[in-house]
Protein backbone atom coordinates (compact mmCIF):
# COMPACT_ATOMS: atom_id res chain seq x y z
CA UNK A 1 0.00 0.00 0.00
CA UNK A 2 2.77 2.47 0.87
CA UNK A 3 6.55 2.82 1.21
CA UNK A 4 6.25 4.86 4.42
CA UNK A 5 4.81 3.79 7.76
CA UNK A 6 1.04 3.46 7.76
CA UNK A 7 -0.55 6.44 9.54
CA UNK A 8 -3.23 5.20 11.94
CA UNK A 9 -5.56 7.68 13.65
CA UNK A 10 -7.55 6.62 16.72
CA UNK A 11 -10.57 8.78 17.46
CA UNK A 12 -12.60 9.32 20.59
CA UNK A 13 -14.68 12.20 21.83
CA UNK A 14 -12.34 13.49 24.56
CA UNK A 15 -8.97 12.13 23.38
CA UNK A 16 -7.88 11.66 26.98
CA UNK A 17 -7.86 7.90 27.56
CA UNK A 18 -8.83 5.21 24.99
CA UNK A 19 -7.44 6.87 21.88
CA UNK A 20 -4.28 7.87 23.77
CA UNK A 21 -3.73 4.28 24.93
CA UNK A 22 -4.26 3.05 21.36
CA UNK A 23 -1.79 5.58 19.95
CA UNK A 24 0.90 4.43 22.37
CA UNK A 25 0.16 0.75 21.76
CA UNK A 26 0.33 0.90 17.98
CA UNK A 27 3.58 2.82 18.17
CA UNK A 28 4.91 -0.02 20.35
CA UNK A 29 3.60 -2.99 18.35
CA UNK A 30 3.84 -1.36 14.93
CA UNK A 31 7.64 -1.39 15.16
CA UNK A 32 8.09 1.41 12.65
CA UNK A 33 5.60 -0.07 10.17
CA UNK A 34 2.77 1.96 11.74
CA UNK A 35 2.67 5.52 13.08
CA UNK A 36 0.03 6.02 15.75
CA UNK A 37 -1.96 9.23 16.09
CA UNK A 38 -4.97 10.15 18.19
CA UNK A 39 -7.53 12.90 18.38
CA UNK A 40 -10.97 13.81 19.65
CA UNK A 41 -14.06 15.54 18.35
CA UNK A 42 -14.26 17.50 21.62
CA UNK A 43 -10.83 17.04 23.22
CA UNK A 44 -10.53 17.39 26.98
CA UNK A 45 -7.25 19.27 26.57
CA UNK A 46 -5.36 16.94 28.91
CA UNK A 47 -4.52 13.25 28.97
CA UNK A 48 -6.15 11.37 31.85
CA UNK A 49 -3.52 10.86 34.59
CA UNK A 50 -4.30 7.16 34.98
CA UNK A 51 -3.76 6.62 31.24
CA UNK A 52 -0.30 8.17 31.51
CA UNK A 53 0.55 6.25 34.70
CA UNK A 54 -0.59 2.96 33.15
CA UNK A 55 1.49 3.50 30.02
CA UNK A 56 4.51 4.30 32.18
CA UNK A 57 3.96 1.17 34.30
CA UNK A 58 3.80 -0.84 31.06
CA UNK A 59 7.11 0.73 29.97
CA UNK A 60 5.53 2.50 27.00
CA UNK A 61 6.68 5.98 25.99
CA UNK A 62 4.38 8.85 26.92
CA UNK A 63 6.42 11.70 25.49
CA UNK A 64 4.41 13.74 23.00
CA UNK A 65 1.03 12.30 23.99
CA UNK A 66 -1.53 15.09 24.21
CA UNK A 67 -5.26 15.64 23.90
CA UNK A 68 -5.98 17.32 20.55
CA UNK A 69 -8.74 18.00 18.06
CA UNK A 70 -9.33 15.83 15.04
CA UNK A 71 -9.26 19.06 13.02
CA UNK A 72 -5.44 18.85 13.11
CA UNK A 73 -5.61 15.85 10.78
CA UNK A 74 -8.18 17.24 8.34
CA UNK A 75 -6.35 20.39 7.19
CA UNK A 76 -4.54 20.76 3.86
CA UNK A 77 -1.00 19.49 4.23
CA UNK A 78 -1.86 17.09 7.07
CA UNK A 79 -0.24 13.68 6.93
CA UNK A 80 -2.22 11.31 4.72
CA UNK A 81 -4.10 8.79 6.83
CA UNK A 82 -4.18 5.10 5.97
CA UNK A 83 -6.50 3.93 8.74
CA UNK A 84 -8.96 5.69 11.06
CA UNK A 85 -10.45 3.76 13.98
CA UNK A 86 -13.10 5.08 16.33
CA UNK A 87 -12.70 3.64 19.82
CA UNK A 88 -15.81 5.16 21.38
CA UNK A 89 -19.43 4.91 20.33
CA UNK A 90 -20.00 8.68 20.49
CA UNK A 91 -17.22 9.47 18.02
CA UNK A 92 -18.42 6.67 15.74
CA UNK A 93 -21.81 8.35 15.50
CA UNK A 94 -20.47 11.82 14.73
CA UNK A 95 -19.91 13.28 11.30
CA UNK A 96 -16.16 13.12 10.85
CA UNK A 97 -14.12 15.58 8.84
CA UNK A 98 -12.82 14.66 5.41
CA UNK A 99 -9.59 12.73 5.94
CA UNK A 100 -6.78 13.16 3.42
CA UNK A 101 -5.54 9.92 1.91
CA UNK A 102 -8.87 8.06 1.68
CA UNK A 103 -8.18 5.97 4.79
CA UNK A 104 -9.83 2.69 5.61
CA UNK A 105 -12.09 3.03 8.65
CA UNK A 106 -13.52 0.77 11.33
CA UNK A 107 -15.22 1.05 14.69
CA UNK A 108 -13.35 -0.58 17.56
CA UNK A 109 -15.54 0.62 20.42
CA UNK A 110 -14.43 0.00 23.98
CA UNK A 111 -15.95 1.19 27.27
CA UNK A 112 -14.69 4.54 28.58
CA UNK A 113 -12.48 3.93 31.63
CA UNK A 114 -12.45 7.67 32.37
CA UNK A 115 -16.21 7.51 32.98
CA UNK A 116 -15.88 4.93 35.76
CA UNK A 117 -16.85 6.22 39.17
CA UNK A 118 -15.85 4.64 42.43
CA UNK A 119 -12.61 3.90 44.16
CA UNK A 120 -9.18 4.39 42.65
CA UNK A 121 -8.96 0.60 42.40
CA UNK A 122 -12.21 0.53 40.37
CA UNK A 123 -10.79 3.13 38.00
CA UNK A 124 -7.50 1.27 37.61
CA UNK A 125 -9.34 -1.98 36.84
CA UNK A 126 -11.31 -0.17 34.11
CA UNK A 127 -8.17 1.33 32.57
CA UNK A 128 -6.37 -2.04 32.68
CA UNK A 129 -9.29 -3.78 30.95
CA UNK A 130 -9.43 -1.09 28.26
CA UNK A 131 -5.67 -1.40 27.80
CA UNK A 132 -5.89 -5.21 27.44
CA UNK A 133 -8.70 -4.97 24.88
CA UNK A 134 -6.89 -2.37 22.76
CA UNK A 135 -3.58 -4.21 23.13
CA UNK A 136 -5.15 -7.42 21.81
CA UNK A 137 -6.81 -5.71 18.85
CA UNK A 138 -3.70 -3.75 17.91
CA UNK A 139 -1.50 -6.85 18.05
CA UNK A 140 -3.90 -8.58 15.65
CA UNK A 141 -4.03 -5.55 13.36
CA UNK A 142 -0.25 -5.06 13.20
CA UNK A 143 0.21 -8.73 12.32
CA UNK A 144 -2.06 -8.55 9.24
CA UNK A 145 -0.30 -9.18 5.92
CA UNK A 146 -1.55 -5.86 4.52
CA UNK A 147 0.59 -6.01 1.38
CA UNK A 148 -1.05 -9.28 0.31
CA UNK A 149 -4.69 -8.36 1.02
CA UNK A 150 -7.02 -6.35 -1.20
CA UNK A 151 -9.06 -3.48 0.29
CA UNK A 152 -12.17 -5.63 0.69
CA UNK A 153 -10.30 -8.30 2.66
CA UNK A 154 -8.55 -5.65 4.79
CA UNK A 155 -11.93 -4.06 5.57
CA UNK A 156 -13.37 -7.44 6.55
CA UNK A 157 -10.42 -8.03 8.90
CA UNK A 158 -10.68 -4.53 10.41
CA UNK A 159 -14.36 -5.02 11.14
CA UNK A 160 -13.70 -8.45 12.67
CA UNK A 161 -10.95 -7.02 14.88
CA UNK A 162 -13.47 -4.48 16.20
CA UNK A 163 -15.57 -7.40 17.47
CA UNK A 164 -12.58 -9.10 19.14
CA UNK A 165 -12.59 -9.33 22.90
CA UNK A 166 -9.45 -9.41 25.01
CA UNK A 167 -8.42 -12.71 26.51
CA UNK A 168 -9.21 -12.90 30.19
CA UNK A 169 -6.34 -12.30 32.60
CA UNK A 170 -6.52 -15.97 33.66
CA UNK A 171 -6.07 -17.24 30.07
Amino acid sequence: MTDRPYNVLFLCTGNSARSILAEALINQWGRGKFRGLSAGSHPKGAVHPIALQLLQRMNLPTEGLRSKSWDEFAVPGAAPLDFVFTVCDNAAGEVCPYWPGQPMTAHWGVPDPAAVEGTDADKWVAFRETFRLLDNRIKIFTSLPLATLDRIKVQERLDAIGRTAAPKASE
